[in-house]
């Protein structure tokens, strides 16, 4: 008992060094997340539609 509460003592320390964001620079860094989150997404849908096609008519299967 006595490890764990020497842990929680020192993890309390280091949270109090931490320097937590501005609620500008969080909502900054969320809509940049978003943003790339979709960015990626779009691309890998073209990437796969893409190579569906390019499967599709290498095997000859079905259109659709």
């Amino acid at each position: 008992m006595e490890k764990f509460n020497k842990f929680l003592k020192e993890a309390v320390a280091e949270l109090r060094k931490v320097t937590w964001p501005s609620k500008d620079e969080l909502i900054g860094s969320t809509i940049v997340t978003i943003v790339m989150s979709v960015i990626v997404a779009i691309f890998i849908g073209i990437v796969d539609r893409i190579l569906t096609l390019g499967v599709r008519s290498i095997f000859g299967i079905g259109g659709g």
